[in-house]
């Protein structure tokens, strides 16, 4: 399991890297996600289908062989940022002190049958270890605790006018911190924030946003090319002779 997990934080890290559609499995010269079809490939592509961190947005027949094109959802940023995070990483590391902790008795047994004439200095070098590993976890429990409660800040009043406006400032934290390129754009950050805010509508969207560039909390930033061009126009908010289109810390 941790060989697909691998496999799959690689392949989506490749999505974010090149946004926009791309083949699942690598065809031939065609470049993919997966590098093939089988054993830890397949299965590292069947659970991100499956845990919607792709979707599948074109399929295609070549020979007996299907094609499919996917593209990365905003499940997969939360999906990167909770297996690369310093914070899963002190997790990681609490695990360890306690399953050595734990396993310090029976070490501690199996030393004493053995070296009967060494039980007492055994017991000394137990307690140092001891000691030395109850300090250690209190240091990582210390260290969980400042980077749970640490989240974006925001002006006075901010979280009162724009309920979801942490929901929003933490995936464009998490989304820069996992290595996505180029900015958010508003239909990305609309579809994170629907996960979490089902009842979340566009007009109360619009407003938020509004709401937090004027608090400087975020920056709301034009569409580059023609209006014509915009994917999904819907999403776009227009200020002045400005077609804002994505978003950034």
């Amino acid at each position: 399991m941790e060989k697909v997990t691998e496999t799959l934080v690689d392949a989506l890290k490749l999505a974010l890297a090149e946004p926009g559609q791309q083949r699942l499995f690598k065809s031939g010269k065609l470049a993919g996600l997966f590098a093939g079809r089988a054993g830890v490939n397949a299965e590292a592509a069947a659970r991100a289908l499956r845990d919607g961190l792709l979707e599948v947005v074109r399929t295609e027949a070549k020979g007996k062989t299907r094609l499919e094109g996917v593209r990365i959802t905003p499940r997969a940023l939360e999906f990167l940022h909770q297996h690369e995070s310093p914070v899963q990483a002190l997790r990681d590391l609490r695990t360890v002190f306690q399953a050595n902790r734990q396993a310090l008795p029976l070490w501690l047994d199996e030393m004493r049958r053995d070296l009967q004439g060494l039980a007492s200095r055994l017991t000394e070098e137990a307690q140092r270890w001891t000691h030395r590993l109850d300090a250690l976890g209190e240091q990582v429990e210390a260290a969980l605790r400042r980077a749970e409660a640490a989240g974006p800040q925001l002006p006075d009043g901010t979280a009162t006018a724009v309920p979801w406006a942490v929901e929003a400032l933490a995936y464009l934290d998490h989304r820069q911190s996992a290595g996505a390129r180029g900015d958010c754009s508003l239909p990305e950050l609309f579809a994170a924030l629907r996960d979490r805010c089902p009842d979340l509508s566009l007009p109360v969207f619009h407003d938020g946003l509004r709401c937090l560039h004027d608090r400087r909390a975020l920056r709301l930033l034009p569409f580059a090319g023609p209006a014509t061009a915009i994917p999904e126009p819907e999403y776009a908010l227009l200020d002045g002779a400005e077609l804002l289109y994505y978003v950034s810390r």
